[in-house]
């Protein structure tokens, strides 16, 4: 015999939960899958958020990134021959380098429109014209070998940086340093491999129909002495020419609270100096305070989803006991005559609402943390579950059972014995 009337009160719902084991399942369902969604949601949304703000900050929080953009042509010309001028130039670089304040350095980038081929593979990755400080002002690690140095400015050398997938794409097992690689119709002898990073941004992916995206790194002196200025494109009946100075100008600020005063200046230069729309700027600084911004709002967003969720599977076991208080209104009118008091009648239909509920937080968290999973195998994402989703989901859960359960088990707790006694 239980003595305790605690446990008393507990075994008595659970059996009577066991009695009607379809019904109790299918209740729980709504407080499962709502528990699901906010594990599963959050852990998705954590994710996507933490990816889209490491490649922000690969970029740089304390870099000012300037790109040319080609105009959108007005028409069609019938000229075989055309050429286009747009773009950053020598001149934006040096009115940077010399009059910003706040600067610490200033990184001249080109992208040069070749092949990268090495024996029978060849492969359209970025090929990028810089100097030196590129590496320092990008935070680029290399994997082995070495970067580009002054000395390889200085000397024009025919020397390249690989970056990581264009390394495994041409040299799959072995490595490359040493090795002479053809870009465009000269060889370049390579010297190093930068690890991998996943840029953000149009302008920073590979041509159209490029097998291996990626970058490829060789000296700015280099690329201007073997591929020029000007770049041509062949098309049906056709030929584009296009001249770029620069295609991007990297700005290396020395402390983040002064790149939004540098982003200023340099949008009041370009716009001074570029009657055309040829270029834009990107600040990471700028994209990492909006992302942190849009995931609060994502998270609030995800939390009024997974709410709605757990206020259905609430109302799903309000339902249910109100059913059960109908059905058992004699069996409440007998527990009454043989002495129960109202305070046992209401412990009794919270335990099986909150057995209900616990249930369902349970089985609904093993289902949210079973989803990121399956997301991160089939996806290129990786969810982030924090110990405070499940935490919250339980919580949540819980709090829902007993606050839909109150009612039913007041209603049940101020029947009539003598009313509920007739009742058939």
């Amino acid at each position: 015999m239980i003595k305790n009337p605690f446990l008393r009160t507990f075994q008595l719902g659970v059996k009577s939960l066991m009695l009607h084991k379809l019904r109790s399942g299918l209740t729980t369902l709504g407080m499962l899958f709502g528990v699901a969604s906010v594990v599963a949601m959050l852990a998705i949304g954590e994710g996507a958020s933490k990816e889209a703000q490491e490649q922000i900050k690969q970029l740089g929080s304390n870099n000012i990134i300037l790109r040319s953009i080609k105009p959108t042509e007005e028409a069609v010309s019938n000229q075989s021959t055309r050429v286009s001028v747009y773009g950053l130039t020598d001149d934006d670089f040096d009115r940077i380098e010399d009059t910003f304040p706040w600067i610490d350095d200033v990184v001249p980038v080109r992208v040069l429109q070749q092949e990268v081929r090495f024996g029978d593979t060849a492969l359209n990755p970025r090929v990028l014209a810089t100097t030196a400080k590129y590496q320092e002002v990008t935070g680029r690690p290399v994997l082995e070998g070495r970067f580009l140095s002054t000395l390889d400015e200085e000397s024009v050398s025919n020397v390249v940086v690989l970056g990581y997938e264009v390394s495994r794409a041409l040299f799959p097992f072995r490595t490359p340093i040493g090795e002479r690689i053809k870009i465009g119709p000269d060889y370049f002898n390579v010297i190093g491999v930068l690890l991998p990073r996943v840029p953000i941004g149009e302008a920073n992916q590979g041509a159209p129909g490029a097998e291996v995206t990626g970058e490829v790194i060789v000296p700015m002196s280099t690329g201007r002495k073997w591929f020029g200025d000007m770049q041509v494109k062949i098309r049906a009946g056709s030929r584009d020419m296009e001249q770029v100075d620069l295609h991007e100008i990297i700005v290396g600020v020395d402390r983040s609270e002064n790149v939004p005063a540098a982003a200023a200046a340099a949008r009041e230069m370009l716009g001074r100096t570029h009657r055309d729309n040829d270029y834009e700027i990107v600040v990471p600084l700028e994209l990492l305070l909006r992302e942190q911004e849009t995931k609060r709002i994502f998270k609030i967003v995800l939390a009024s989803i997974a709410g709605i969720s757990l206020l259905v599977g609430g109302i799903g076991i309000m339902n249910v006991m109100l059913a059960t208080v109908t059905e058992r209104t004699r069996e409440i009118g007998v527990r009454r005559a043989l002495g129960a008091k109202k305070k046992h009648i209401v412990m009794q239909f919270l335990v099986e609402t909150v057995v209900l509920s616990v249930g369902g937080g349970v089985l609904g968290i093993a289902l949210g943390l079973a989803i990121p999973e399956v997301v991160a195998y089939y996806t290129d994402m990786a969810p982030v579950v924090t110990p405070a989703a499940p935490i919250l989901a339980f919580a949540i859960s819980v709090g829902t059972g007993l606050l839909f359960g109150m009612y039913p088990a007041w209603r049940a707790a101020n029947m009539d014995p003598v009313e509920a006694l007739r009742h058939e």
